[in-house]
């Protein structure tokens, strides 16, 4: 396999220089309801030494907490996407601040991308959705850093994402990729021979696709090791979420499809690993949770003490680790696919996923119909607008496609499943 490429520096690079003696760090943070966003909270709130939060974004479905998040933090603004929470939001601020003056308010689908590009250090960017990718560009341009947790902005805009992002701008969130950025911090890059990427296998792990045929949403939400919302579950169970990390792999590090591997390791301890050209291969493990790879996120280069709990190494355990069954779950070897065609295919692949799981949660696609479904989208598509000429304008052009035809294929589907 040999060593990588003398091509431009990674967009997360844990050996870029950062100042360890900086300071508190000023923090937006966006999706602050979401699970990223209330664990991120969490610890900042921890350590108010170390980070500060100066704004807040959120869909709007939880004002509520929104505004408890607000007064907590003591924040300068809070964004809302949906215009219509904002009275509600305004009254649940009235009500936690008392005779204080409110935070500055701002509402539209164009608010998160504004606060994005406000004075801070980091912006955490814990958007669910291809929604994200106008806030990660304005962070960027910026000159944030980025803690990236939405890694659907990556991949629907990969291309414009590389053209604006400094080496080392990004830093990962995701578990997988936090791994994979504090193991590479161990060695040189052209001494990297592979990375590898490990999966839960989701609750259907050991199934033969023939066995796939019939689950249903629920058998899919029973995720065996993390909670997550209801289409990041579903994407585990098809490893459609592996499939998408193996592109982000891809374009975060700068490493080749061929030389990015995933296994299947059901206990979820080791999140990621990097085999190097002599043979080692060095494992990022710790107990699932979702704050160590925040505080990551938001400390490097230095480590938040305590951020998430550690193994008790004096009790025994057992970890294993399979090969990927890809006649089971295709969709792994699909993304891979669609990842080095560039351009908009990615962005039809994720489009056409969400779409079908919809679909499947809403019981008008069975289990197995999503992959069927996501394939025949992305073969509709045929050759991605790629490019210097790829714009924001293409990638939504083709999102929007992607979503109709896979809706139309779904209806279509059901059809003849009940004819």
């Amino acid at each position: 396999m040999g060593g990588m490429s003398d091509s431009p520096a990674p967009l997360a690079d844990p050996h870029i220089a950062f100042d360890p003696a900086e300071g508190r760090r000023d923090v937006v943070v966006l999706g602050s309801t979401g699970s990223i966003g209330t664990q991120a909270i969490d610890l900042v709130l921890r350590n108010p030494d170390r980070f500060r939060v100066t704004a807040l974004s959120a869909a709007g479905g939880r004002v509520q907490l929104l505004a408890e998040q607000a007064r907590r933090l003591r924040v300068a603004a809070v964004a809302v996407a949906r215009e219509d929470a904002v009275p509600a939001l305004r009254e649940a601020l009235a009500a936690q601040y008392g005779t204080e003056p409110l935070p500055e308010i701002l509402a539209g689908p164009d608010a998160a991308t504004e606060l994005a590009a406000s004075p801070c250090h980091t912006v955490l960017n814990g958007i669910t959705g291809s929604i994200g990718l106008a806030p990660t560009l304005a962070a960027l341009q910026a000159g944030r850093t980025l803690a990236l947790a939405n890694k659907e902005s990556l991949i629907v805009g990969g291309p414009l994402v590389k053209a604006i992002a400094e080496p080392g701008q990004i830093i990962p969130v995701d578990s997988e990729h936090a791994a994979l950025f504090q193991a590479l911090a161990a060695g040189k890059r052209a001494d990297v021979r592979k990375l590898v990427v490990t999966a839960s296998g989701g609750p259907f792990r050991g199934r033969t696709r023939s066995e796939l045929a019939d689950v249903t949403p629920a058998d899919a939400l029973a995720h065996p090791t993390w909670a997550m919302g209801p289409v990041i579950t579903v994407n585990s169970a098809t490893l459609v979420n592996k499939g998408l990390e193996v592109i982000e792999a891809h374009l975060l590090y700068d490493i080749p499809f061929s030389r990015i591997e995933v296994v299947v390791h059901p206990q979820s301890y080791v999140h990621s690993m990097v085999e190097f050209t002599d043979g080692s291969t060095l494992a990022q493990a710790t107990p699932p949770d979702m704050r160590g790879p925040i505080a990551i996120g938001l400390g490097w280069p230095q480590r938040v003490p305590d951020a998430a709990p550690a193994f008790d190494w004096s009790k025994a355990s057992t970890w294993e680790f399979f090969p990927l069954d890809n006649e089971a779950f295709p969709s792994v070897g699909l993304a891979r696919h669609v990842g080095e065609l560039g351009g908009t295919a990615p962005a039809v692949f994720n489009a056409a996923n969400e779409e079908c799981v919809d679909a499947f949660l809403a019981g008008r696609l069975p289990f197995s119909g999503i992959m069927e479904t996501v394939t025949e989208v992305v073969a509709e598509h045929g050759t991605p607008r790629t490019g210097t000429s790829l714009t924001v304008s293409d990638v939504l052009e083709a999102e929007t496609w992607a979503r109709a035809r896979a809706r139309e294929l779904a209806v279509k589907a059901t059809a003849e499943a009940r004819a």
